[in-house]
């Protein structure tokens, strides 16, 4: 990166060439206010607070919109600058008609932290009633420049406080600096506030109702609030005695957060800035969802099942009866299903106890549900199943391909990246039955049958074939398999790929002349493809549409997967799957296995285990008495999840570690009480493949433990002390870089200020942000000729409607976090069932009628939501609540490469229900 020096205030300071002089004061510590500034806004320069001298300038520039110049001398702080500021300030003070009593008075540090005023202001005014106090802003300008009184009247306009979901808003406090407004554009790209301001008279920022708005409540326009117009509630008062930087625990985007502790309690959430995978950024759960940590629902102490009912007990009783009934079951009548909410250290930690203790490889995890197919997918074709570039590089796309993948809901801080490559000139294509929030920005909208993926996919590489659009020499240089890829196209028709997807044959051919013209062209996608019987093929033939264009091994394009919990890809690198061990080193290869059982100091099983499926299979069939469950809930989340209460029932011995007592751990023999990702320390692989520090922010609630301790007391119970005596998970960390190659050289020391991609071999190696950019991790990239295989269940007479499944923005998973925040369910509270309008006359179903939604495999529920986002014929469902378990429904028919499940593609009746 180029840097110019220039002098501020006498100081030499360097800084990237095309910085402004503001962002080269503030790199150097050097305090210029700026109400109106921010570091994510483009600058506008309108409080003109931030002048300063020049010199060889007669004029007085304002150094946010000033560009720094090799050589510039400037000067910050003259009595001159200082004295027009105080005049901008007083002006801004009058017309704003902003509370003074907070900013002049000459006893403010005698209240201290007393709730009472001194100078007996009125609530409204007073300093100490203020939220921001101390952190104020514009309280920061006044001292700074010495402002002590306004020449002008000014009066108190006594707008309403405005009470929001999380946050209120006080106008009366507003000084319009427009950095609310402009974050909600430029940031976040939704446009939901505005100005409504009268000559100075009354302003203040609209809409009158956030909950009727389309507002996101992301919280970005609170924490770009200069004063205390915005404000989070649950910040009013307290403030944090010290900062702990960890992660999220929601979704795989891996958003790094600031969180503030006060009184062994969660006071403030930020995001975090500079190198990190949101830079800032949080979305509505990562903001204001952690309320959960401090739940009067959480489990504090070991539960054991006596006479039918769950009971307190002591941690040694629980251990005691574990290590007694998992000693009777070892060997391929064990099961473990580990967790991907569950940290880097505790899954390698799971899969070790399974394999070398409990003596078999049945041990699986939610991956299984979800990106299998990626894994197996990516794996055959590329010879790595993982996302192939990083987030950052989607704002340097030339096009992106979404399918698949509600991104705005699901992985929301990644859709700001894809937002602003559209602002950058990028064309966006959208492939999604149903309308999401990135059709508003795309050049084209495909809107498939769902289950016809491989065809909409495959039509449009037929196009980028005959329209001579092709990368040959990438596909003559990198890849193999291209001619028989290329005959199995010969056939193909447009007009019969539009017939079987329900895409116009048009706008085929605009999505593949924009995705092979328009590069660097990126491919994201997430469990709306990968969720089907026919996932593997689905990733097959993305991975030929990126290959066969080039689109692999360089910034802004590649396979872009997008993991859908927070640590679902380092559960899969850490081996939580039956046939590989850490860093997907297969089972049954003689030369990974012997050295794992030389590390280990055992001889382990050669025969990939069960999945995740054909484990509940089996307990149905007497295979498999004892299962151990690790922060998982497969009663809520499994497809025909009433096949999954029926083993669960069934199984002889069930222990579930949990931090609530979810519907699964309402089943078990043995509840664990496990802590929160709040409480532990270790790491999170994120969906770019980016390792990342976990810190303790709180003490173990109750009686709590972390996963990683409680797995090592059953290893060190059941006779292998030598295997599972860690003091810290730093120490489980050396051991995985020691087994696994692609961890090799990663260690808390060397993420401490940062995260690393694998693959990171060696100590001395910067991680790897692009894979696949000399050649393919398998050599070279391996066309797959396809042919459409219809999903398993398709509509008939008695189920005339498709039911297709994923989440929403304001919860996560199976609720069991989320639904205990009381302002997320403010947000939304039930399930709802998405019908078209049209479909609802026809079947005289109104607007918030009760609805019965009946499959094969069982009927559920939920009131209905009229909306256009759903297509004729398709029906959408969340399984966000336990009161309507969405998955009774869903087809367990799995996929016969990766054994996932047919969850986006089920046959339903809708009905409205009886008695409503």
């Amino acid at each position: 990166m180029d840097e110019i020096a220039l002098t501020i205030d006498g100081l030499e300071v360097r800084t990237r060439k095309g910085a402004t002089v503001l962002e080269a004061a503030r790199k150097a510590g050097i305090y210029i206010p700026a109400l109106c500034d921010h570091p994510d806004l483009s600058p506008i320069g309108s409080c003109k607070l931030c002048i300063v001298e020049v010199e060889g300038q007669k004029a007085y520039p304002t150094a946010c919109t000033t560009i720094a110049e090799d050589g510039m001398a400037v000067m910050t702080r003259t009595e001159d600058l200082q004295e027009m500021r105080r005049h901008t300030l007083e002006m801004l003070l009058a017309l704003t008609n902003h509370p003074t009593s907070c900013l002049f008075c000459d006893r403010k540090d005698d209240c201290g932290d007393l709730r009472e005023c001194m100078r007996k202001f009125p609530m409204a005014v007073g300093c100490k009633y203020c939220p921001n106090d101390g952190e104020c802003e514009l309280q920061a300008a006044v001292e700074y420049t010495g402002l002590d009184e306004i020449r002008y009247e000014t009066s108190y306009r006594n707008h309403p406080v405005l009470r929001e979901p999380f946050f209120d808003r006080d106008y009366n406090l507003c000084i319009l600096c427009s950095r609310c407004v402009r974050t909600c554009r430029e940031v976040r790209g939704e446009g939901v506030l505005d100005f409504e301001v009268d000559y100075h008279r009354q302003h203040g920022i609209g809409p009158l109702c956030l909950l009727e708005s389309d507002c996101k409540f992301c919280g970005a326009c609170v924490d770009v609030c200069p004063t205390g117009a915005l404000r989070a509630r649950s910040e009013r008062w307290e403030r944090p005695e010290n900062f702990v930087t960890t992660v999220c625990p929601f979704c795989g985007v891996g958003c790094v957060m600031d969180v503030g502790v006060a009184s062994g309690h969660i006071v403030r959430v930020r995001g975090t800035r500079g190198d990190t995978p949101n830079n800032g950024q949080l979305c509505v759960k990562g903001r204001f969802g952690l309320d959960f940590v401090d739940s009067p629902e959480r489990l504090k102490t070991p539960l054991i099942r006596k006479e039918g009912k769950l009971v307190a007990a002591s941690w040694e009783e629980a251990l005691s009866l574990i290590v007694d009934r998992f000693s009777r079951s070892k060997g391929d009548r064990f099961a473990l299903l580990s967790s991907a909410k569950c940290t880097n250290e505790e899954n390698y930690l799971a899969q070790k106890l399974c394999r070398l203790v409990m003596e078999t490889n049945n041990v699986d995890h939610c991956a299984r549900l979800c990106h299998a197919s990626t894994v197996a997918a990516l794996a055959a074709a590329f010879g790595s199943g993982a996302m192939t570039n990083t987030i950052d590089e989607l704002a340097e796309a030339g096009s992106i391909f979404i399918i698949g993948s509600n991104t705005p809901e699901q992985h929301p801080v990644i859709a700001l990246k894809i937002k602003e490559a559209k602002r950058g000139g990028a064309k966006i294509v959208v492939a999604n039955p149903r309308w999401i929030g990135l059709c508003k920005i795309a050049d084209v909208w495909l809107r498939q049958t769902p289950g016809t993926d491989v065809p909409l996919t495959l039509g449009l590489c037929k196009v980028i074939l005959d329209e001579g659009l092709i990368d040959d020499q990438f596909i003559r240089e990198r890849c193999e398999g291209f001619d028989p890829f290329r005959e199995s196209l010969a056939d193909l028709s447009l007009d019969e790929v539009g017939k079987i997807t329900g895409v116009e044959p048009e706008l085929i051919r605009d999505a593949a002349r924009i995705y092979a013209q328009n590069g660097p062209s990126s491919i994201v996608y997430s469990m709306g493809i990968t969720q089907h019987s026919h996932g593997t093929e689905n990733i097959l033939a993305l991975a030929n549409l990126a290959m066969m264009t080039g689109n692999l091994g360089k910034s802004g394009s590649g396979m872009n997967p997008l993991r859908g919990q927070n640590n679902v890809q380092g559960a899969c690198d850490m081996g939580a799957l039956p046939n590989v061990f850490p860093g997907y080193q297969p089972v049954v290869g003689e030369e990974q296995r012997r050295k794992f059982e030389e590390a280990w100091c055992r001889d382990l099983p050669k025969r990939p285990g069960l999945t995740l499926m054909e484990i509940f299979s089996a307990i149905e069939e007497g295979d498999i008495d004892c299962i151990y469950i690790i922060g998982e809930n497969p009663v809520i989340s499994d497809p025909d999840s009433t096949h999954v209460a029926e083993a669960l029932e069934k199984v002889d011995f069930l222990v579930v570690q949990e931090i609530f007592l979810s519907e699964t751990a309402a089943f078990a023999d043995v509840v664990l009480p496990a802590t929160s990702f709040a409480e532990k320390d270790g790491t999170f692989t994120n969906t770019e493949r980016r390792v990342q520090r976990v810190r303790k922010v709180l003490e173990p609630l109750g009686d709590s433990r972390p996963d990683w301790m409680i797995i090592s007391e059953i290893g060190k119970r059941m006779g292998r002390p030598d295997q599972f005596s860690y003091s810290d998970p730093s120490e489980i960390m050396e051991e995985i870089a020691s087994l696994t190659p692609s961890y090799g050289g990663i260690s808390y020391h060397r993420i401490d200020e940062g995260g690393l991609q694998w693959p990171c071999p060696a100590p001395d190696h910067p991680g790897t942000g692009i894979l696949h950019r000399d050649g393919f991790t398998r050599g070279k990239g391996l066309f797959s000729a396809l042919t459409y295989r219809p999903s398993a269940e398709l509509p008939d007479d008695d189920y005339p409607f498709i039911l297709t499944t994923g989440r929403i923005l304001c919860h996560f998973h199976t609720g069991t976090m989320t639904r205990k925040v009381s302002g997320l369910n403010l947000l939304r509270d039930e399930e709802l069932v998405e019908i078209n309008p049209g479909d609802a006359v026809d079947l005289g179903i109104e607007d918030g009628d009760l609805v019965k939604v009946s499959s094969r495999r069982g009927s559920v529920t939920a009131r209905a939501k009229l909306t256009e986002r759903s297509p004729p014929g398709v029906t959408f469902m969340t399984f966000h609540f336990a009161e309507t378990p969405t998955n009774v429904l869903t087809n367990p028919a799995l996929d016969p490469v990766a054994k996932i499940p047919e969850l986006k593609v089920c046959a339903v009746q809708l009905s409205k229900a009886a008695g409503d």
